[in-house]
């Protein structure tokens, strides 16, 4: 019966990670976002031509990065997913449990990272991106006008705090302009 509830909440959060990826593939289908490397070199041209750029470029290449951070954040948590499956899958009780809590761990830091996003989009800023790992959580924010003061950085800072269990120490905040 134990063994049962194991696999049913397995189950339930590989079902929450394809749901979630399968609604990121249908926004990213939509939103028509360039490749990854057409991201970049597109970037490398634009700090090369840094001068003659208007502010429209600047507001897509910003726009651009975000979309392109989302992307490769998101291809590398479904390559480590689709690596926990396998090994849920080959292998003995003791180590697709400890599977399955590396997938739940990943489920909570996605929902988590979400939740900073959307409350720092809420403040009024453009756009941000938060990336959490096991030693602190960076949080990259569209500059806005003027730049970013001391108190848009306590304010994003305060929104870390409050979704997660990090200290201040481990909060960083990156302006994007």
């Amino acid at each position: 019966m134990n063994n049962w509830k194991k696999n049913l909440l397995a189950a339930a959060v590989l079902l929450v990670v394809c749901a979630g990826i399968y609604l990121n593939w249908m926004y990213s289908s939509a939103q028509d976002v360039e490749a990854l490397t057409d991201t970049l070199d597109a970037q490398k041209v634009l700090a090369l031509d840094a001068l003659d750029a208007d502010a429209t470029d600047g507001v897509d290449t910003v726009s651009d990065y975000f979309a392109a951070v989302r992307l490769s954040r998101q291809e590398a948590r479904d390559n480590a997913v689709t690596l926990l499956q396998e090994a849920m899958a080959y292998s003995e009780d003791s180590e697709a449990a400890a599977g399955s809590e590396q997938l739940e761990q990943i489920v909570e830091q996605a929902l988590c990272e979400a939740q900073i996003e959307s409350l720092i989009i809420a403040k009024g800023y453009a756009d941000c991106v938060a990336y959490m790992s096991d030693d602190g959580i960076s949080v990259a924010v569209a500059s806005p006008e003027g730049g970013m003061t001391q108190a848009d950085v306590a304010l994003v800072a305060d929104i870390v705090l409050s979704q997660t269990g990090f200290s201040l120490e481990d909060v960083r905040v990156v302006e994007v302009q």
